[in-house]
């Protein structure tokens, strides 16, 4: 059986500037979402950075996607030391925009390249969220073997 591990990571409030509120505000409410001008924009800014248009519109994300890249941090400075070991990964969503992110949730050994995951908001001491991820143990086909049989 795995193990599901559901570790705090360590949190801070993010920088709040006009081009980012709309994206922390909606981790308030546990809903992602990012600027659009025909593909979605992640870091959130006020301007598109392929046409360069100001006129971005903010959509409402599913919150899915999948591990693209991945590397599990075994030792850590300050803060984090006492967290390892643990996963930071370039989650790509569904939408297309790729984040940096932590995996939580799981055994860092078995996050793998091409796992689907799902957000997991983290909250700060401020109200706002850190948009983290975990895996999406419905649609993993090839996770451990143990799991599949738990949810199937």
């Amino acid at each position: 059986m795995s193990t599901v591990y559901v570790k705090r990571l360590p949190t801070k409030t993010p920088p709040l500037g006009d081009e980012t509120r709309p994206f922390w505000d909606a981790t308030k409410e546990a809903w992602l979402c990012l600027p659009n001008c025909n593909f979605v924009v992640f870091y959130p800014r006020s301007r598109c950075p392929a046409c360069r248009s100001k006129f971005l519109e903010w959509v409402d994300l599913t919150g899915r996607g999948m591990i693209c890249r991945r590397t599990i941090v075994r030792r850590a400075p300050g803060r984090w030391r006492e967290h390892t070991p643990y996963v930071v990964a370039y989650v790509e969503l569904d939408e297309g925009p790729r984040m940096v992110t932590n995996v939580v949730e799981c055994d860092p050994e078995d996050v793998e390249i091409g796992m689907p995951v799902v957000v997991a908001f983290a909250p700060t001491q401020d109200g706002y969220a850190l948009p983290r991820f975990s895996p999406n143990f419905a649609e993993w086909k090839g996770g451990p073997k143990d799991v599949r049989e738990e949810i199937g």
